[in-house]
């Protein structure tokens, strides 16, 4: 993990942060980046405890914009020191800013109270609950979003802290007031100033590990350096706290052996002490045998597809009997859950082609999405359209995984990556070369600059009883909606030329 040393500009990160107010003595709050997936979900915490919240950020998009509107939070678009006047009582800096930053520096330089996210959340929301941390490179937001709703349908009340919001729901946090509080853990840095992952400030009374693989490579190394920052987190459990991890997963097994705490393992092979029996998947889902210590509790049923989710289920089945749910409770909140937005979510149809969102983003998530699909629509022709935009995945060492993962798509569709201020020429994701090698492999592949251009290509490659499978961790040009649009005039416009000119039916 790089330091604050590390840094060029690090005498501005290195400074003397004014202490944090008690949450008793606060009544404003300001976020610099508000809406971002962390720090909107943190906004809406801050209004439902009572603080009068506000921000900015550089632009506003669904589906956090919308639930900022909806809940009465205004925020500013575009960045300007005097959107900190009056001085509010607690300036939140997203880690999306830099030094140089016009309101986190003038946060700075005013020597306003200030701190990361995280920090905010373990001030306000942690320090007398049970949190239980979700970390590991995939499947946080949905096996975080599942176990909160597992919870809440056991009469839990849980409190939590996703970065997704789940389908039919107006939030992706809430305080709750059972005793446990979920938090989908971040490795990434903090902020700025603060280079430690985010997960580091959550006090962690359990963690479901879901996996460890190399990933935010502007921030670690190699997989060494990522897979101790898991360590680490690991190392802040108590002895009679609790560890629920994947233990299909290597890394994830190494990480394991330096626990202190309890150890409950979950995973498809049979030496988990959680596992599965039989698996029947079906395009609504998937029924599976729920096996425990060599015991069956019977049949299961879970609304999503892909043998991902079905690890995510199997983490939250393994947390649920620890602290004391039934079989039954587990049972009837899998088979209620909703899902989370942008996991496989259907935005429309229209012209006969499905629209699909998926934040997947890495190679492997983009592998196990495509599968998920091809399991929940085995009989429609499957087109994969990916923007590379995540700084690992615009570098080129991830190219060759990339090539592999679209193995379950009919034909794809790359959007040309931006180069941004901390790419390097030499280590830049080629898509060129990625498509070649899609192509290789069978897959008629493309590429096109961006969200306007590929529109207009996708018009004319589409064709009824599609799927178009929409793959970004940002908004890509709100291309979603944008295409289903497309292909609502398309059809009517044609509906309208047949009607008129009876020759051409």
């Amino acid at each position: 993990m790089k330091r604050l040393e590390d840094y060029p500009d690090a005498h501005l990160r290195r400074f003397e942060r004014p202490p944090l107010p008690p949450p008793t003595s606060v009544r404003t709050v300001y976020l610099i980046g508000i809406c971002g997936t962390g720090m909107g979900t943190l906004a809406l915490l801050l209004r439902e405890a009572g603080y009068q919240v506000s921000g900015s950020d550089a632009a506003a998009y669904p589906p956090m914009s919308t639930l900022l509107h909806r809940h009465g939070i205004s925020f500013y678009t575009g960045f300007d020191p005097a959107h900190l006047e009056p001085p509010p009582d607690l300036v939140v800096v997203g880690n999306a800013c830099t030094p140089t930053h016009p309101e986190a520096a003038a946060a700075r330089e005013r020597r306003l109270p200030q701190c990361a996210m995280p920090e905010a959340l373990s001030h306000f929301f942690l320090q007398n609950r049970q949190p239980v941390v979700v970390a590991g490179t995939h499947g946080k937001t949905t096996t975080a979003g599942l176990l909160a709703h597992v919870l809440s349908q056991a009469g839990m009340d849980p409190g939590y802290f996703i970065g997704g919001v789940m389908i039919g729901s107006e939030t992706s946090g809430r305080i709750g007031s059972g005793p446990w509080f979920v938090v989908e853990g971040d490795e990434y840095d903090s902020a700025y100033f603060d280079k430690r992952p985010k997960f580091l400030h959550y006090r962690p009374r359990a963690v479901l590990l879901t996996s460890i693989e190399f990933d935010h490579a502007d921030l670690y190394d190699d997989l060494d350096d990522y897979r101790e920052a898991f360590e680490q987190l690991v190392a802040l459990l108590p002895f009679d706290g609790l560890l629920i991890a994947h233990s299909d997963d290597p890394t994830v097994r190494q990480v394991t052996r330096t626990a202190y705490s309890r150890v409950r393992t979950y995973g498809l092979h049979t030496r988990c002490n959680v596992t599965v029996g039989q698996v029947y998947p079906t395009p609504e889902g998937q029924h599976f045998t729920l096996v425990v210590d060599g015991q069956e509790l019977g049949r299961f049923f879970l609304p999503l597809s892909g043998r991902h989710n079905l690890r995510n289920a199997l983490a939250v089945c393994a947390f649920g009997l620890q602290i004391g749910l039934t079989p039954e409770q587990l049972r009837k909140g899998l088979a209620s859950f909703p899902g989370m937005k942008r996991r496989l979510e259907v935005r429309g149809e229209a012209g006969g082609v499905l629209v699909v969102d998926d934040f997947a983003h890495h190679p492997t998530a983009v592998r196990e999405t495509l599968r998920a699909a091809r399991q929940r629509w085995p009989d429609r022709r499957l087109v994969a359209i990916f923007e590379p935009r995540s700084n690992s995945s615009r570098r080129r060492r991830f190219e060759q995984a990339y090539m592999e993962a679209f193995d379950d798509a009919d034909e794809v569709w790359l959007s040309t990556p931006p180069f941004r201020h901390n790419d390097h020429p030499e280590d830049f994701f080629s898509p060129e070369a990625v498509a070649a090698g899609i192509r290789s492999r069978g897959i008629p592949a493309h590429i096109a600059e961006g969200a306007h251009v590929l529109l207009p290509l996708l018009l004319e490659a589409l064709r009824p009883g599609d799927v178009a499978l929409i793959m970004s961790n940002g908004p890509f040009g709100n291309l979603h909606e944008r295409l289903l649009q497309a292909l609502t005039q398309q059809t009517t416009s044609e509906a309208s030329r047949r009607a008129h000119d009876p020759l051409s039916a």
